[in-house]
């Protein structure tokens, strides 16, 4: 079949754009076609169609979207322009559909985080006309934002966040997910959780990324801690300055990796709070992006160089859909420290994976334990080869293409 994976944005590194990727080379290898269609694409990505107006910082799309919540009152203005931008992305998207003799549709995330309302409009009015059949993979809901409380498009936002159409198989990535949407919306959803390719091992240390550590100015002697997420609040980065502060250990780099979505104000208060702790944080976001490149003589790394250097992964989130990074580092066999947000306790956990583990705060076990993993390797080995083949039989392609040709069947 030709499939089209739909979403406000199809590039960089964030979570749904990575698992995209997945979706994609899973259905390709079973012998589909896949498009895109998107506000922002990768140059180097499938063919389709860019739509800048679908993108959720399309000036427009700004105005309504800072309109539509922090307030029950809606701006006289606010249903028109919502209108208006759903009648210019509408038949640009049908044109997409039709261009490319779409058979199937897979909307990513359009329909679970309601950052561009007149999209999620257009493409469920597109659905409801065609019965185009859809996979809608949705990875987290406004209901468990804050970001979306209060609002004034609640009418919108009970008919496209998510629909409910004959048309649509709803797909979503936790079990708790799943729960949430059948309390909240009586719409049932097949679990698929996200996915790595534990049947290709990781890349290591090659020509290319050997300088990796003393190009970000780490000398032999030195631990890199890597925080290897964006820099925003439910990522929960002060729970690993606190744990670093606690093993006052000089040795420690506390390495920031992502650019990308940053908050500007939580950065400032992590460097506050690193310096008073006096752990030595640093931010190599210029140095790291979705590919590498040399420009100048300089080289730009991926984030994938920067794993196999890493001698420690913090992950203490206080909130994930899912968890790309907790995936990325058992792939790359890191030791890892993780707060046990509420999908990794009731999804990932069970399954018996040995990470040091927070419940929301730092304890002196975990200090002890991590100060045990950094002292002496050895002791990981193990723990890191097991976490590999637990995700092998929970969390690979191979997972992946049985869950999506069930649903596509």
């Amino acid at each position: 079949m030709n499939i089209g994976f739909i979403s406000t944005r199809l590039a960089g590194n964030d979570g749904v754009s990575l698992e995209t990727v997945k979706w994609a080379r899973v259905l390709e290898r079973m012998g589909h076609t896949v498009f895109y269609c998107a506000g922002e694409l990768e140059d180097d990505g499938p063919p389709g169609a860019l739509i800048p107006e679908m993108h959720f910082d399309y000036p427009e799309n700004t105005w309504i979207r800072a309109h539509s919540y922090g307030t029950t009152t809606p701006h006289p203005d606010l249903y028109a322009r919502i209108e208006a931008l759903k009648n210019t992305i509408k038949p640009r998207l049908k044109a997409f559909i039709d261009d490319h003799q779409i058979d199937l549709i897979i909307p990513q995330n359009i329909f679970a985080v309601p950052i561009q309302l007149s999209l999620g409009l257009a493409l469920t009015e597109i659905i409801q006309e065609t019965g185009i059949p859809t996979v809608s993979h949705e990875h987290d809901y406004y209901w468990e934002r804050t970001a979306y409380e209060p609002n004034c498009v609640q009418d919108i936002l009970d008919t496209a966040f998510p629909p409910d159409l004959p048309a649509i198989r709803h797909v979503v990535i936790s079990s708790i997910a799943q729960q949430s949407l059948k309390r909240r919306r009586g719409i049932e959803a097949t679990v698929v959780p996200n996915v790595f390719d534990f049947e290709t091992p990781a890349p290591g240390i090659d020509d290319f990324n050997a300088d990796f550590r003393a190009a970000i100015g780490l000398s032999e002697d030195d631990f890199l801690i890597l925080e290897p997420v964006r820099i925003i609040r439910r990522k929960g980065i002060e729970l690993a300055i606190e744990a670093l502060r606690r093993l006052d250990d000089p040795r420690c780099k506390f390495i920031l990796t992502h650019g990308d979505d940053l908050e500007e104000d939580y950065l400032a208060e992590l460097q506050a709070q690193a310096d008073a702790a006096n752990v030595d944080m640093r931010l190599v976001t210029d140095q790291i992006s979705s590919s590498r490149s040399v420009t100048s003589g300089k080289k730009t790394y991926a984030l994938w160089d920067a794993y196999p250097h890493a001698d420690f992964v913090m992950y203490p989130s206080l909130y994930e859909g899912f968890g790309n990074a907790l995936l990325e580092t058992v792939y790359f066999k890191r030791p890892m420290l993780v707060n046990r947000y509420i999908v990794y306790a009731a999804d990932i956990g069970p399954l018996g994976f040995e990470f040091i583990e927070l419940d929301g705060m730092v304890t002196d076990e975990a200090v002890a334990q991590l100060r045990d993993l950094l002292d002496h390797p050895h002791k990981w080995q193990s723990m890191v080869e097991m976490n590999y083949d637990l995700a092998r039989q929970h969390f690979s392609y191979s997972v992946l293409e049985r869950l999506l040709s069930a649903l596509i069947t």
